[in-house]
């Protein structure tokens, strides 16, 4: 893996995700060194001097979001880890909790410690299963060693965590959504203000972090965020898991130190493009972010702040390569298939406006589409945005203008020709 490995991975083996082997690569400790000599809020000072950012999406400053929290206000605050990983092209997390849960265990621990939660939960994706019992087993252990439950370590904290498997709806992921979920409801998400800082789970404080997110918790509290800053750039310290997927020649999940150039981690890290074709174009943080073309991405580096230059994001760390001979048509319309299908219902223009789409893709792509579809496709994805209670039906039209304004001439082509200019492949190229 690229860069300076040194927070998240590590050489796996058949028993790296037990707690034995967990102690060895210095495992609790940092929960010792906080209960011992750290309160709630030296913690959460320490998160937010590491500039740590959110891993799920959004990159929001994890230590803003916990100050929003008061630990001794006397309401009960819950600490949830998003594990519902359902963006497409994402699987990074799934790692973590296959090869390293403690990583994530222990870390919730610290955290809820720092908000002053008696209770934490942790929403797994229901179609999970190693990564599932590979958790539960880690958090059976933990317990067992004292590591949850009452008196933790001999101190005064207390605290119970809760393995909560999903249903399987993509909605679920959004924070709100998940609530939703995890009280026994419809995974609908829901309108703020308020926060779910201010009124969450139960309509307590609540914090909802993903799963990468939080397993940082421990690395910085046993090293001091100097050393989390350190690593990676000004605007984005420390490390990201990237999952990567597509036409490479080595996918996998990787590390990568934030500022790493782009093109380097393609061309070295991940063994170059399958038959040695051209970059297309790269989806770089799952589908719900803006695609970018092989030169858009020449001379940048794997940054937040790279990315949001040229309009895109890292989003969720998923990462999808496409190479030259690809159609596009089908691409888009794989993608849309995917927003209809995931699309809760609970707003009008999500559950239309993404039907809509699905179904002028779909007639472009049989060779029927109409020479308006094009400015059809643009206006629906404009009137979805910002008019919904969540951001599925934003992202659905993100991931179809961001196509559209890069490869607008593969589509007008499809419906002029009534064929796409690739005879509509999107098969994954094989080596020779």
């Amino acid at each position: 893996m690229p860069g300076r490995q040194i927070i998240m991975t590590f050489p796996v083996t058949a028993t790296s995700h037990t707690l034995a082997e967990y102690r060895a690569r210095g495992g609790y400790q940092a929960l010792a060194k906080t209960l011992r000599e750290m309160k709630p809020s030296d913690v959460t000072k320490e998160v937010t001097a590491s500039g740590l950012q959110g891993r799920g999406g959004a990159s929001f400053p994890m230590g803003r979001k916990w100050q929003v929290i008061v630990p001794d206000d006397g309401q009960p605050h819950y600490l949830i880890a998003n594990a519902d990983e359902g963006e497409p092209g994402t699987f990074k997390d799934r790692w973590i909790l296959e090869n390293n849960p403690h990583m994530l265990v222990e870390s919730m621990a610290i955290a809820s410690y720092a908000l002053g939660a008696r209770n934490c939960f942790v929403y797994i994706r229901g179609e999970f299963d190693l990564p599932y019992r590979r958790l539960a087993g880690a958090v059976e252990e933990a317990y067992e060693a004292g590591y949850f439950g009452e008196k933790i370590l001999g101190s005064d904290f207390s605290c119970d965590i809760v393995v909560y498997r999903g249903a399987g709806a993509y909605v679920a992921g959004e924070a709100s959504g998940l609530l939703a979920s995890l009280e026994g409801k419809k995974s609908y998400p829901r309108n703020r203000p308020p926060r779910l800082t201010v009124k969450g789970l139960y309509q307590q404080p609540t914090v909802v972090n993903n799963v990468e997110s939080l397993s940082n918790i421990a690395w910085i509290i046993a090293n001091g965020a100097e050393a989390f800053k350190a690593v990676g750039t000004p605007k984005s310290p420390g490390t990201r898991l990237i999952s990567v997927s597509g036409h490479v020649n080595r996918p996998g999940v990787y590390e990568v130190e934030l500022g790493y150039p782009w093109m380097k981690f393609l061309e070295e890290d991940c063994g170059g493009i399958l038959q040695g074709r051209a970059i297309k174009c790269v989806v770089p943080g799952g589908v719900s972010s803006k695609v970018l073309t092989g030169s858009d991405i020449a001379e940048l580096n794997l940054s937040h702040e790279a990315l949001w230059d040229v309009g895109s994001t890292l989003g969720s760390g998923g990462m999808i390569v496409i190479a030259e001979g690809t159609c596009m048509v089908s691409l888009l319309q794989v993608m849309l298939r995917f927003y209809h299908h995931e699309s809760c219902g609970q707003c009008t223009p999500c559950s239309q406006g993404t039907g809509w789409m699905h179904r002028i893709i779909d007639r472009i792509a049989a060779g029927q589409g109409r020479p308006e579809d094009i400015e059809r496709l643009y206006y629906i994805s404009k009137f979805n945005d910002g008019t919904t209670i969540c951001g599925l039906g934003d992202a659905a039209g993100y991931a179809c203008t961001g196509i559209l304004d890069k490869f607008r001439d593969e589509f007008e082509y499809c419906i002029e020709h009534k064929r796409s200019r690739f005879d509509g492949n999107l098969e994954c190229l094989r080596s020779s």
